[in-house]
This record gives structure tokens, C-alpha cells and sequence, in this order.
């Protein structure tokens, strides 16, 4: 695993053999974003992506047991082929910073997870270490299948 823990926050790099294109519009583009979206097993019903600064991202998780898990989320920033900032609004507030960096035509992906309150970052650390480590897996399946 390539995740490391900060003050409320876990970061996890990956690097992927695909130029940083592909990567932000596995990002900004909603049928990809679905597909890899999560742990392994979830699936999505998306009620709302308006992939924009202030837009609006809702949708509902369906884990592999059948539970369903709402989201609400907010994307703060969006920097071409660089950057992308989103809030998440609901149960455990985290904002997800995901910037992308060229090395030599891979891509290198830094997925930082920074949660609002030390409590609630100390309740979820341990399933979403695992949770972002399945979630980057499938983002790298997408990928391989767009190259």
C-alpha cells in the first residue's frame, strides 16, 4: 500500500502508464467517474454530477451486502489535466484533493483524503485506507481499458 497518515488525513499515491489527460477525464467525466468510484464491490446510482466549481454531486453507494450509502459532495476546484478538489458534505466531512503529475508519460496520482474533525477521521482511518487502495485499483482498471 502506498497511503500515508497525517493530521485528519490520509494520502495515497499511485502511478498509472497513461498520460495525465485520461487521468482528469477518468475524473470529470460521469460514466467513468461511476465505474471506479469507491471500494471494490459498490456500485452507483448518480443523482446529480454537475462537474464544475460549486457543482453539485449526488449519488447513492450500493455496497456488495445491499446496504446504500447517500453522498453529497461539492466540487471546489477543477484545474485541467492538474487538479481536482471535491468536499465531501455528508456523515464524515473530508475534502478530497486528487492532483495528477507527469512522469516521464505515466501519471502519477496523489489521492489526499483530509477530514474536517479528528474524531470522525479516527473512526473511518482504518476502512478507508483499505476503501482508497480498492478505489485506486479500479481507477487504474478504467484506465488500462481507455489507453
Amino acid at each position: 500500500m502506498n497511503t500515508t497518515i497525517g493530521e485528519n488525513e490520509l494520502v495515497a499515491t499511485r502511478e498509472y502508464d497513461v498520460p495525465r489527460e485520461l487521468v482528469y477525464r477518468a475524473w470529470t467525466t460521469p460514466d467513468l467517474l461511476a465505474r471506479w468510484w469507491g471500494p471494490k464491490g459498490f456500485t452507483h446510482t448518480f443523482h446529480e454530477c454537475d462537474i464544475r466549481p460549486g457543482g453539485t454531486w449526488k449519488f447513492t453507494m450500493h455496497g456488495p451486502d445491499g446496504v446504500d450509502y447517500p453522498n453529497h459532495n461539492v466540487f471546489v476546484e477543477l484545474v485541467q489535466q492538474e487538479r481536482v478538489v471535491i468536499d465531501h458534505l455528508n456523515v464524515h466531512e473530508f475534502r478530497v484533493t486528487a492532483t495528477f503529475e507527469e512522469i516521464k508519460g505515466r501519471t502519477r496520482v496523489t489521492f489526499r483524503q483530509r477530514f474536517k474533525k479528528k474524531e470522525e477521521f479516527e473512526q473511518a482511518k482504518a476502512i478507508c485506507i483499505e476503501a482508497n487502495e480498492q478505489q485506486l485499483d479500479r481507477l487504474g482498471k478504467v484506465l488500462a481499458e481507455l489507453a
